[in-house]
């Protein structure tokens, strides 16, 4: 029987092929020869950064859906604002709330001395936040490479209508996704990756003071630390008790125990019920559908060939 690892690899040919030509030019073996030890750079300075701050591994992961869901996965959400420029970072959704670039920015570091203008920075977010779900207990899965960087960043209205919204609704939230070709199943895989990480008071603020869908000793744990005014920074998990990587997020929605409005939506009379169920239920089933997903989500509208750039500075165009 064919190993889970080779499986994956199969399942990436088969949508490597499936979703068009700009795609295909991606390859698991682009560095081979070029940079031959940037997994092993990537993974040693995930690896500090994770064990330094387990939290990391969650904030990198986000930080590449963030960038995936706008433009596509183009590395556009690590550029910084200029004067004359106001990208990604200063957008409602990602100011003072992404974190981790300091940690890519050291990657690319390492990287640029061992392989000088060589490596994306699109392609060094798809690897860590790889291996950050790793690292916390989650699966891995094979990184298709190639990914050219963005000289021009998305504007903030784009982030804002791009970016599901922690207070959607589901039909929203549908909207939302299949704009990126993901249905409501992807959706819900995808939203697993709230199994790790954390979130701000002014997110879930509302959820456990006015909605009914919650459990009321969850709720109201969650109160003695984000009061009705102030405290907008204070965070909590998004999933409680687990501290590592694994299918606790669904078993949390099933007893309505999601903390962000979004999370609940997705178990709450419908037609995502029977999948959160059914994850809830089978771990190893969540783990082989995250991998699979998050290899097309890292295939979003990748900008290769002579696209783009290979930034020598995650921060800002060459």
């Amino acid at each position: 029987m064919a190993s889970s690892s080779s499986l994956i690899k199969i399942f990436i040919l088969v949508v490597a092929i499936a979703i068009g030509s700009a795609n295909a030019q991606l390859s698991w073996d682009f560095y081979e020869s070029s940079c031959p030890d940037l997994q092993d750079i990537v993974r040693e300075v995930m690896t500090d950064a994770v064990f330094g701050e387990r939290r990391m591994g969650a904030s990198i992961l986000r930080m590449h859906f963030h960038d995936c869901f706008v433009h596509g996965c183009d590395g556009s959400v690590l550029l910084d604002d200029t004067s004359s420029v106001r990208g990604e970072k200063g957008a409602a959704p990602n100011q003072n709330s992404l974190r981790g670039f300091e940690v890519i920015d050291e990657i690319k570091t390492q990287v640029e001395a061992a392989c000088p203008n060589t490596v994306s920075c699109a392609d060094i977010l798809t690897i860590a936040a790889r291996d950050g779900v790793e690292l916390l207990g989650g699966p891995r899965w094979e990184v298709p490479l190639g990914r050219r960087d963005a000289r021009n960043p998305p504007t903030p209205a784009e982030v804002n209508s791009n970016l599901p919204s922690p207070f959607s609704d589901f039909p929203d939230l549908v909207r939302s996704f299949a704009a990126k070709r993901f249905s409501a199943r992807d959706m819900v895989i995808l939203s697993g990756g709230h199994n790790i990480g954390f979130a701000q008071c002014f997110l879930f603020r509302n959820r456990i003071y006015n909605e009914s869908n919650i459990n009321s000793t969850y709720a109201a744990g969650l109160r003695a630390n984000c009061p009705r005014t102030g405290g907008d920074s204070n965070i909590a998990p998004l999933d409680v008790p687990s501290a590592v990587f694994d299918n606790n997020y669904y078993r949390n929605l099933v007893n309505r125990r999601g903390l962000l409005h979004s999370d609940q939506q997705i178990f709450n009379g419908v037609s995502t019920d029977s999948v959160v169920q059914h994850f809830a239920n089978d771990g190893a089933a969540f783990r082989r559908a995250f991998s699979e997903t998050m290899v097309r989500m890292g295939n979003l509208s990748p900008l290769t060939g002579t696209a783009g750039e290979i930034r020598r500075n995650c921060r800002r165009n060459n």
